[in-house]
């Protein structure tokens, strides 16, 4: 019997990546606009931002499978890297819990605002913020870490080269976190707060580039994640 054809890759150049990148990363921002600024508290931005959600998560997987004819894999670790990752995990986590004591101690925090937009979205419940929280640890930064440091890093490296990719994927990552933190924050928050996640992209993306996997980048990833649901924990339900 005839043995079929090797399938043939279509592998990313600089014109497929710059239309990957301009096809994807606008879309959480414009959800976080829709849910927040456009429509807020309508069934059409919540929609919006779900079908930006859902956009995420299948445009690189098809991105991968139509034009470049690749394969989906589930990413295997070869090269090992949790330790290390997980070290920088907890060295981010003390930062972030750090970095919050010191702008809770200056007063820049508005506890009732951050109050409100939690009533807005439900996060005042207990049931709703625990699950909220689990979701986000998990499933969220796995989805940021699929989307913006396995799909998006690759295209701007194609671009870029492999250093500015690290830094173009991580600024990437950081333009919907403003916007969603200026939806809750004070320009000053908001500041502090994106240039956090803009190093963490940039340490995350580093990992991916060194490992070329994204679960050393997830491990790290969700780890920075738990404080922040602690902080968040402590501004809805200790200090109302």
């Amino acid at each position: 019997m005839k043995s079929s054809a090797p399938r043939k890759t279509n592998p990313p150049n600089k014109l497929s990546g710059l239309a990957a990148l301009v096809c994807l990363v606008p879309a959480p921002t414009l959800g976080i606009l829709a849910a927040t600024y456009w429509w807020p508290d309508s069934a059409l931005g919540q929609a919006l931002f779900l079908a930006s959600k859902a956009w995420l998560v299948a445009f690189p997987a098809a991105w991968l499978l139509f034009v470049e004819h690749g394969r989906l894999s589930w990413s295997p670790p070869h090269r090992g890297g949790f330790v290390f990752s997980a070290i920088l995990g907890l060295a981010l986590a003390a930062v972030v819990l750090a970095a919050y004591g010191l702008v809770a101690h200056m007063g820049w925090i508005d506890h009732q605002g951050v109050a409100r937009q939690a009533a807005r979205t439900g996060l005042n419940r207990w049931p709703v913020f625990v699950v909220g929280a689990i979701y986000w640890i998990t499933l969220n930064s796995l989805m940021e870490e699929y989307v913006w440091r396995w799909f998006v890093f690759r295209q701007c490296e194609v671009l870029l080269g492999a250093r500015w990719a690290v830094i173009a994927s991580a600024l990437g990552f950081t333009l919907h976190h403003v916007v969603a933190l200026q939806a809750q924050f004070n320009w000053g928050i908001t500041t502090a707060a994106s240039l956090g996640v803009f190093v963490g992209g940039t340490i995350w993306s580093a990992l991916y580039l060194r490992y070329r996997s994204i679960w050393p980048c997830y491990l790290s990833h969700a780890i920075v994640d738990m404080p922040i649901f602690l902080i968040g924990y402590w501004l809805i339900f200790r200090t109302a």
